[in-house]
C-alpha cells in the first residue's frame, strides 16, 4: 500500500497540499471537456435529489459544476477532516443549491440511515481507505433503491512520465492511487456489491511547461515531503533533465475514469 494512504491527517487537514497536486491538472490538462464538467454531465442528477459527497475535500467539484447541475439538489458533504468539511461547506453555501450541510465522517461508517440518499459520489478517495470494499458497502447502504453510486479513480499508467521521477525517493514509478485502488479494483468491488458497473475514461492528457509545478506536486506527499535538502536538489535536477530531454515540454498521459453503479430496486 502506498504511503499516500497512511498520512491522511497531515495531508488533508486543509486543502494546501492537495492544491499543489491539483494545479498540474487545472493548468496543463488538454481535453475537449474538463474533468469536473465531464463527470457532472454523466451523473444525471435530478431536481430535489439528495446527494452525498463522501470525502468531499474542499468541494472544488461542486463549485466548478454548479451551472451544470439542478439548482435545488440537497447536498451533504462529508470528510474525515473537519477542516475540509468547513472549507467545503463555506464554498458550497454560496452556491444555488436547495440545501448544503456538512458532517465529519468515516467513509466506512457513515452516520446516516439506510437509503437516505438518491446519489452517492466518491471522487478519488477510495484508495485512502484501509478497506475500500467496506467503504463501497456502506455507501451502498445509504443509497435508496435505484440510487446511483459514482466512483472515480486512476489507471495503472496514469501520469507514468511524472511518477517515474519519484524513483529518486525510493518510490515505485507509478501512480500510488492506482496501486492502492485502480481500475481493476474499482470495477471488481462495485460489481461484487451491485452486479452492475459502467466505466468511462476521460479523454485527456497533460502538457506541462513549468518544472517547478512538478516539483511542488511531487513533494507535497510522502516520501517527497520528508526528503532532505540533498535529495531535493537532486530531484530538481532530475526534473530539469527530463524537460531538457523533451525540448522544455513534458507530455504526460492521463488515465482517469468514472465508474457508475445503480442499486437494484
Amino acid at each position: 500500500m502506498s504511503s499516500i494512504t497512511a498520512v491522511n491527517a497531515g495531508q488533508y487537514g486543509d486543502s494546501r497540499k492537495l492544491a499543489a497536486r491539483a494545479r498540474l491538472h487545472s493548468q496543463y490538462t488538454i481535453a475537449e471537456t474538463a474533468w469536473f464538467p465531464w463527470v457532472a454531465t454523466q451523473l444525471s442528477l435530478k431536481p430535489g435529489d439528495r446527494v452525498l459527497d463522501v470525502c468531499c475535500g474542499p468541494a472544488w467539484f461542486w463549485a466548478a459544476t454548479e451551472g451544470l447541475l439542478p439548482a435545488d439538489i440537497n447536498l451533504t458533504l462529508t470528510d474525515l477532516s473537519p477542516g475540509m468539511v468547513d472549507e467545503a461547506v463555506a464554498r458550497c453555501s454560496a452556491l444555488p443549491f436547495g440545501s448544503v450541510r456538512g458532517c465529519q465522517a468515516d467513509a466506512a461508517a457513515l452516520p446516516f440511515e439506510d437509503g437516505a440518499f438518491d446519489a452517492v459520489v466518491a471522487m478519488h478517495m477510495l484508495y485512502h481507505l484501509p478497506d475500500p470494499a467496506a467503504g463501497i458497502a456502506d455507501m451502498s447502504r445509504v443509497r435508496r433503491p435505484g440510487g446511483l453510486l459514482a466512483v472515480t479513480t486512476n489507471g495503472a499508467s496514469n501520469m507514468r512520465e511524472i511518477y517515474a521521477l519519484t524513483t529518486l525517493f525510493g518510490s515505485a514509478p507509478s501512480d500510488p492511487a492506482a496501486e492502492a485502488f485502480g481500475y481493476d479494483a474499482a470495477e471488481r468491488s462495485m460489481r461484487s456489491q451491485f452486479g452492475n458497473v459502467t466505466m468511462s475514461q476521460h479523454p485527456a492528457s497533460l502538457r506541462i511547461t513549468e518544472p517547478e509545478d512538478i516539483f511542488l506536486a511531487l513533494t507535497s506527499y510522502p516520501p517527497g515531503d520528508g526528503a532532505g535538502e540533498p535529495q531535493l536538489v537532486s530531484f530538481r535536477q532530475a526534473i530539469a533533465d527530463a524537460f531538457s530531454q523533451r525540448s522544455g515540454v513534458l507530455e504526460v498521459r492521463r488515465e482517469t475514469a468514472l465508474f457508475l453503479s445503480r442499486k437494484t430496486v
